[in-house]
């Protein structure tokens, strides 16, 4: 059997080392674009900061090696161009720009992505570039020694990890991000909280806004414009708004794809040709949680998806489907770490899903070993079943864990109080003998049970003037920071005073805050048992500093 492959890196190597390993008689001909087939697109952005010094560190494996070891036959710097399903060949641009003809059993297409070239004027400056390439990050990294200032088109992703880089190099560096806030596929209130990691980098982030011009300039930086005016130079700038899918060949040639051009694929990878399989960043699938179908550009699934697409070609009694994708993620800013699985609340929303938000405010450790360090937790949940959807993460040690505990979670089916169950490592330097996932599962099995019922901080403004607010904080936390119109109560005294706040509120809800939830949660049952209706702000004010954290003036009081 004969196997081409489109593509190598992630996805097309990976299908191909399987395939090998698989059947050590078939013929493996891998076509790549670029000079190099096997390198690690995730490391980029930290070679141009630093943190990867010798560029040949990104170079995993080349022709040379993989056929020595796998007897896979590479050829770099080799586009297809075109493909005849009926014939069984494609069409093969060489780096002498001659065209051959090779013909396959079995193609797989993991053509990959290109940088969105948004029409922006003066796109075409030498100092833009993006950040796909090992000889991307290669021109980046030496204009980066002589650069004192940088923008950044896009807050993705590469777009952080590349303004951190440049930032560790002593850059003045800008992000601008069209959303409402960098990495879009974050809850707000942790998104907001990415900003202020970028600010202690010194990083500044312009969100809401979109590039309207860059003017070169041949002698100095160039100039760069934004839609609300602001004028910003910039020795270096950065293209990270997004990828094309560099399907078009393939579209032509008659493979089912989107509007934007992503390959359609089954369970198995199969397009809708015949021995046509693709993988990648290329494609769509459907997503976990909400059955919603888009590309996930990850290099977990891709390296999966290629194992698995082998495995059902060449052993297909054993084979498994792919997995529909979660959209496990990570990555860091400065000291932070910020992670997310599953579906965000915007996602569950266009579902129409009925799902339950908790916050929480953990530790990595337990406080009384020095060097704990907090951290923020949201989980969404379906109301009715407590199905767990997503969850998102940030902040020092640990959340990385975390959130891969949840992932887990997911996976397997469990609901959120299911969490409470998982019996997870604990030492004082590692954990708390409640770890944050299992004090997640004891927060929704509240909710579920509808012994706590929670409000959250984008519904204050809602609630209107009569509304009746109770910070149970002592008086100087209260003082640090508390919800407009809210009365202090501290929890020592909530109880003898809960009398008199029955006959103050009568039918009125009471709306109880404090700094994580925690203690208003005790207070909601210390109201709730006195005959009054009694609310939790999910997370406290610490999630309201969070989600308001541009103008947290709009309803705090200092």
């Amino acid at each position: 059997m004969k196997f081409v492959v489109v593509g190598g890196v992630a996805g097309g190597l990976s299908f191909a080392a399987r395939a090998r390993r698989l059947d050590e008689t078939a013929e493996i001909v891998v076509f790549e674009k670029g000079p190099y087939p096997s390198f690690s697109n995730c490391g980029l952005p930290y070679y141009v900061g630093g943190d990867i010094p010798d560029r040949e560190t990104l170079l995993l494996n080349t022709p040379e090696t993989l056929h020595s070891k796998l007897n896979l036959d590479v050829r770099v710097n080799h586009e297809v161009t075109g493909v005849d399903a009926k014939a069984k060949t494609v069409t093969v641009t060489g780096p002498d720009g001659s065209k051959t003809t090779e013909s396959y059993d079995v193609l797989v297409l993991s053509p990959g992505a290109t940088a969105a070239r948004p029409p922006i004027p003066g796109l075409d400056s030498p100092k833009v570039h993006a950040l796909r390439t090992v000889d991307d990050a290669t021109r980046l990294g030496e204009l980066a020694g002589d650069a004192q200032t940088a923008v950044v088109i896009g807050g993705g992703f590469i777009g952080i990890e590349a303004a951190e880089g440049l930032a560790k190099r002593g850059i003045q560096t800008t992000i601008v991000e069209g959303s409402a806030h960098v990495m879009p596929p974050l809850d707000k209130e942790v998104a907001n909280m990415v900003t202020g990691a970028l600010g202690s980098l010194g990083v500044q982030v312009v969100a809401a806004t979109q590039v309207k011009s860059i003017a070169p300039a041949a002698d100095g930086p160039d100039l760069v414009t934004l839609s609300d005016g602001q004028e910003i130079p910039a020795d270096l700038v950065v293209l990270s708004a997004g990828v094309k899918p560099a399907t078009a060949a393939f579209v032509e040639a008659g493979i089912e794809a989107d509007e934007r051009g992503y390959i359609k694929i089954d369970e198995h990878g199969r397009t809708n040709l015949p021995d046509v399989y693709a993988l990648g960043d290329a494609v769509t699938q459907e997503t976990a949680v909400t059955g919603a179908v888009r590309p996930v550009a990850l290099a977990g699934p891709t390296n999966r998806a290629g194992r698995l697409i082998a495995d059902f070609i060449l052993d297909p009694e054993n084979a498994r489907p792919l997995p529909k994708p979660l959209g496990t993620s990570i990555f860091r800013v400065g000291q932070m770490t910020a992670a997310m699985t599953g579906a965000n609340r915007a996602e569950l929303e266009a579902s129409d899903i009925d799902f339950v938000t908790i916050h929480t405010h953990p530790t990595d450790h337990g406080t009384f070993l020095p060097g704990a360090q907090p951290m923020q937790l949201l989980m969404h949940f379906d109301a009715k079943t407590g199905k767990i959807l997503g969850a998102q993460g940030i902040g020092g040690n640990g959340v990385d864990k975390r959130i891969d505990v949840i992932a887990t979670a997911i996976r397997a089916g469990l609901a959120a109080p299911d969490l409470i169950d998982l019996d997870l490592a604990y030492s004082p330097p590692y954990s708390s003998a409640k770890d944050p996932v299992n004090f997640l599962g004891y927060v929704a099995d509240n909710v579920l049970s509808g012994r706590l019922e929670p409000w959250y901080p984008w519904e204050f403004e809602e609630l209107g003037e009569d509304a009746v607010l109770i910070d149970v904080r002592n008086h100087p936390e209260f003082n640090a920071g508390h919800l407009r119109g809210a009365e202090c109560i501290p929890l020592g005294e909530l109880r003898e005073q809960a009398a008199e706040v029955k006959t103050k509120v009568g039918e009125k809800t009471v709306y109880l805050s404090d700094d994580t939830g925690a203690n208003a949660w005790i207070g909601a049952g210390i109201l709730t048992a006195a005959g009054v209706s009694a609310k939790v702000l999910s997370g406290g004010v610490n999630t309201v500093f969070a989600y308001y954290f541009e103008n947290p003036g709009a309803v705090l009081e200092m």
